[in-house]
């Protein structure tokens, strides 16, 4: 009896810690970004920084070159992306009274004959609400009220760039030591099952992340090609957000559908333009659903993509980015605890009683 009243409060010691740790993390979620920004990057990086100290570089030269080329990727991605967006954004300017033009002329008179709708696309109103909002001026003015209100901001934002490689730096240097020290700590008549449940997550978030970032990375090299071919001027940076936002499931693609689209009617007089994009983005998606997300992914991780929505939601609305940061390996915890509850369920003499 008195072994069952020390399990008892052992337990709702452990929830009650579970719970002080949540408010801990909503009232810190600002300073904890970088940290755990840094802990999602090395948890990426660790298996490129064990294969360069297998290959016989030092494990700090290693942390450092993970860095230095995750660095060059995303330093390349903006290069490439920022100069094209500006170039399209002036494009949008100029060509805005006439896509609104061909909007009256072609999609007004069709939304009449199939819906009834009488619809009529105010050219001039539009036009000015477009350039109160793409306008050059006003885009530099807004940057500076912001830079005078927003100092604070700003040194913020600054200080989580130096602050996330220093951070990721430590973690990929002393990862299995972090790790190591963790597992010591575990009470030892839990420590099986804890390793046990820890090994179920790590599987669980490999093979979901890893297997997320090639689907990524094949989605942006399909997406930029093939709008290439139909002869898109924006396929290269369309095609590359299509790709890294389809992390978020089904919102990734509507915003890089979206983005096609207004190319399409920008770009291109008639039908051409937007059945192009019905076509590519068609077989994108059934490429990524049958054969990208199986082979790269796995359906039997089990992370839906209901469940993965909700997730960046939930925890974004509660805890901000930092929530958005660990939504994912907060779901996988979740996704193997319920498991575990599942099978003990489905073992249990309640459950197995006639």
């Amino acid at each position: 009896m008195a072994l069952l009243d020390d399990e008892r409060v052992a337990t709702a010691m452990w929830v009650g810690l579970g719970l002080a740790l949540l408010a801990l993390m909503a009232l810190l979620s600002s300073v904890l970004t970088p940290f755990a920004l840094g802990a999602v990057l090395a948890y990426l990086l660790v298996p490129g920084a064990d294969w360069l100290q297998r290959h016989r570089l030092p494990r700090w030269v290693a942390a450092l070159l993970m860095i230095v080329l995750t660095t060059l990727v995303l330093l390349g991605l903006v290069l490439i992306l920022v100069p094209v967006l500006q170039r399209e954004t002036s494009a949008l300017r100029e060509q805005w009274p006439a896509l609104i033009s061909r909007l009256n002329t072609n999609l007004a008179p069709r939304l009449y004959e199939w819906f009834g709708w009488t619809v009529t696309f105010d050219s001039r109103a539009l036009t000015e609400l477009l350039a109160s909002h793409v306008s050059e001026q006003d885009v530099a003015a807004s940057l500076l009220a912001q830079l005078r209100s927003g100092g604070a901001a700003l040194l913020g934002t600054l200080g989580l760039l130096v602050l996330v490689p220093v951070v990721l730096f430590y973690l990929l240097l002393e990862w299995h030591e972090f790790t190591r020290r963790f597992e010591d700590a575990i009470p030892r008549r839990w420590h099986a099952q804890v390793v046990g449940m820890l090994t179920e997550i790590d599987s669980v978030l490999s093979q979901f992340l890893r297997g997320q970032l090639g689907v990524m990375a094949a989605l942006a090299f399909y997406y930029s090609v093939a709008l290439a071919v139909a002869q898109f001027r924006s396929a290269l940076p369309i095609g590359i957000l299509t790709g890294a936002l389809a992390f978020i499931p089904y919102v990734g693609y509507s915003i890089g559908l979206v983005l096609a689209l207004a190319a399409a009617l920008l770009q291109f007089d008639g039908w051409y333009g937007p059945a192009m994009v019905a076509v590519v983005y068609g077989l994108g998606q059934l490429l990524e659903g049958f054969v990208l997300t199986p082979r790269l992914v796995g359906e039997r991780i089990g992370l839906h993509p209901l469940a993965v929505i909700f997730a960046l939601l939930a925890f974004g609305q509660l805890f901000g980015f930092f929530g958005v940061l660990v939504a994912l390996p907060s779901s996988a915890v979740l996704l193997v605890a319920l498991r575990r509850v599942k099978r003990a369920y489905f073992e249990s003499a309640f459950y197995g009683r006639p």
